[in-house]
């Protein structure tokens, strides 16, 4: 039940690079990036600057696909 919430919530609002992830919701950082979220970071409460700051530890880790989507997040200036 709590894993579930935990997928849910990340997969209803993951984004990454600045603060607020889940408050960013770009649907290419959902689709490409909450396995990694789940995988590296999923202790840390999708909402907070921790998990910009996990992401940015787990940087070479993630998939290319989820790195690809930050870089573009990025260069759209984050939208």
């Amino acid at each position: 039940m709590i894993r579930s919430l935990t997928l849910a919530t990340l997969a209803a609002g993951l984004a990454l690079a600045t603060p607020a992830l889940a408050k960013r919701g770009n649907d290419d950082l959902k689709r490409y990036c909450t396995g990694d979220a789940t995988t590296f970071c999923g202790d840390v409460d999708p909402d907070s600057t921790a998990m910009d700051a996990c992401f940015k530890t787990h940087r070479a880790e993630l998939s290319e696909n989820c790195r690809r989507a930050i870089d573009a997040y990025q260069a759209g200036g984050g939208k």
